[in-house]
């Protein structure tokens, strides 16, 4: 049973920091991509940032230059450092590795940013 454990979730004033963590139970280094998603209340699940085993990366539109996507694979760990968060950044984030057909999600955590 693979596990994926998100923290770093919380309340931010508008303009503020946080850096969600995602701890996988297997080794990340042959999973293909990593990802982050939010859902709000009453949208659909929108993918945040991704990146790929070959290290490429790709955001939204709505946090280009704002929130960065990395991975450790020492920890096999995969983090969204976001900053200056808005508003409109309030949603639940979930995890989510791939590899090959197969994809794994996180329980989520919630983002609220709000002053």
């Amino acid at each position: 049973q693979v596990q994926l454990v998100e923290s770093g979730g919380g309340l931010v004033q508008p303009g503020g920091s946080l850096r969600l963590s995602c701890a996988a139970s297997i080794s990340i280094l042959n999973i293909n991509v990593m990802g982050w998603y939010r859902q709000a209340p009453g949208k659909e699940r929108e993918l945040v940032a991704a990146i790929t085993s070959g290290g490429n990366t790709n955001y939204a539109d709505s946090v280009k230059g704002r929130f960065t996507i990395s991975r450790d694979y020492a920890k096999n760990t995969v983090y969204l450092q976001m900053n200056t968060l808005k508003p409109e950044d309030t949603a639940i984030y979930y995890c989510n590795l791939q590899r090959g057909t197969i994809t794994w999600w996180g329980q989520g955590t919630q983002v609220t940013v709000s002053s």
